[in-house]
């Protein structure tokens, strides 16, 4: 590929067509295994923001009233095109983020079953009806769109968190405008020349390239209804403090630290492999990575021993090659971060059993790389326990019983999800009603629900009332509207005349 090709200028998608942004401010998008800067992205400023808002509200007057058939059917061919170009997709995920291919191409997967979900959109925007609730009288209701509504998506995800967002809000009738990571965005523009290869009309969905600044400038932007958000707690509370006091709806999910409570009746074989694909596959980089795996009495020594074996047998390196386990983190930055949390938990007196800093990759010593990390001896007032680390770190604390375990994951701010490993039923039914968090595993590494389920979590990790995709993503992006009529008929005596008193069912 040529260097003209590799940093070149990304464009922005606006009312159905690229448009660059000379003169603009830009960041760097890298080649997280190398290091390279590939693209530029432009930041788009107040005034470019003004337009993509002016031509998604236009946008969304014809496509909120469109038959649901036809929106159907955008949707049914978006799907189809969307398995064709898996592998197309799947690479620029990996380029721009790092994660190994089969995990970018799961992602894609993903974010399709939310498509095939809002496919359905002709039975999950149905509304109610009773006839005659007094005499001579019906009720009905109904679901519609707010018209223009926004997602401001993290770099961890950057084709199935968009996706479990725009497919819901487009199927409901509203223009979306997407804000991916400016570290890398390159595949929201794939997705927007599909949706317009599928016959979506111009304007209902766009894409704004952008920074912080970008993200303020739709928040504040009275044409835009609601705003949805995956990031960290930070920038999650901010966000949902922000976008409601413009009056908006918001989904903003935050943070987490996921706990896997491994009991010695589990299948520790099973709890190991799981406990290792969740905590350092795509590099520890997903709001579900386990994170903290709290062995509960006797099953500390042998879990501790059986996941230091596969966690030292990964094969780290770029995600393009097959033979690589685990790739790079996103950022120079970011592997920064890690090191030094790393360093912290050292200091803290945490037992390092298994150390990632330093870790060389051949041919790419400019490449984001933090190996497998493993700690033992934790506890809950170490940095590497309390702070979010979104990196190939995992962390044992060691308890003596299930209440323990449930006490200490209730005591964090954080409620993403938790996964438990068990034969035992009702240790399971114990764990399920007493963890306080939004998604639960038994036996399952990464519990993110299926996309006819919701996926949010509680405390800290979600700041809104309506978690995302599923039914609650069906309420999030409509509004619902009551209506009562009667009708006059010759069978009917409906009275005359006018009343001042408060009408009531008769």
């Amino acid at each position: 590929m040529s260097t003209a090709v590799e940093t070149q200028l990304l464009p922005h998608w606006i009312a159905g067509e690229p448009r660059t942004q000379s003169g603009a401010k830009t960041g760097p998008v890298t080649d997280s295994a190398t290091g390279a800067v590939v693209a530029r992205v432009p930041f788009a400023d107040e005034e470019l923001v003004q337009q993509t808002v002016a031509a998604a509200r236009l946008a969304a007057e014809d496509w909120g009233r469109m038959s649901v058939a036809k929106r159907t059917r955008i949707l049914f061919r978006f799907r189809e095109l969307l398995d064709r170009h898996t592998d197309e997709l799947a690479r620029i995920v990996t380029r721009e983020h790092g994660k190994v291919l089969d995990d970018a191409r799961g992602e894609v997967t993903r974010g399709i079953e939310v498509v095939e979900f809002a496919c359905g959109l002709g039975h999950l925007l149905k509304g109610e009806m009773t006839s005659d609730v007094s005499t001579g009288v019906d009720a009905h209701s109904r679901r519609e769109p707010l018209g223009v509504v926004a997602g401001i998506s993290p770099f961890n995800f950057p084709v199935m968190v968009p996706m479990w967002m725009f497919p819901v809000a487009i199927a409901c009738g509203n223009a979306f405008v997407l804000k991916p990571s400016e570290q890398d965005p390159s595949a929201s523009l794939l997705l927007a020349e599909l949706l317009a290869e599928s016959g979506l009309p111009a304007g209902v969905f766009s894409v704004l390239q952008g920074d912080h600044a970008t993200a303020e400038a739709l928040m504040a932007h009275p044409d835009v209804k609601a705003i949805s958000i995956v990031g960290s707690t930070p920038a999650a509370r901010s966000v949902y403090e922000t976008a409601a006091r413009h009056g908006k709806r918001v989904q903003a999910l935050g943070g987490a630290k996921n706990h896997a409570v491994v009991l010695p009746d589990a299948d520790l074989g099973l709890a190991a492999d799981g406990i290792v694909s969740a905590a350092y596959g795509s590099a520890g980089q997903r709001c579900m990575a386990i994170s903290v795996a709290v062995t509960v009495g006797d099953a500390a020594e042998p879990l501790l021993a059986a996941v230091r074996e596969r966690a030292a047998g990964l094969q780290v390196g770029p995600g393009s090659d097959a033979s690589s386990d685990m790739g790079p983190v996103i950022s120079a930055a970011s592997r920064e971060r890690i090191v030094g949390l790393i360093d912290s938990g050292v200091a803290e007196g945490a037992q390092l059993v298994l150390d990632g800093r330093g870790l060389e990759v051949a041919d790419h010593a400019e490449g984001h790389f933090v190996g497998p990390t493993l700690f033992d001896g934790v506890v809950p007032s170490m940095r590497v326990y309390r702070e979010e680390i979104f990196g190939p770190v995992l962390v044992v604390v060691r308890v003596d019983t299930l209440d323990q375990a449930i006490a200490l994951i209730n005591a964090g701010p954080y409620g993403n999800g938790a996964t438990i490993y068990t034969a035992d039923g009702a240790s399971a039914r114990q764990f399920e009603r007493g963890v306080e968090v939004g998604m639960i595993g038994v036996n399952v590494p990464i519990p993110v629900p299926v996309a006819f389920y919701s996926f949010g979590g509680w405390k800290d990790s979600l700041f809104g009332d309506l978690h995302m995709h599923g039914p609650d993503g069906i309420r999030f992006y409509t509004r619902g509207r009551a209506v009562t009529s009667r009708w006059r008929s010759r069978d009917t005596d409906l009275g005359g005349g006018e009343s001042m008193s408060f009408p009531t069912a008769q």
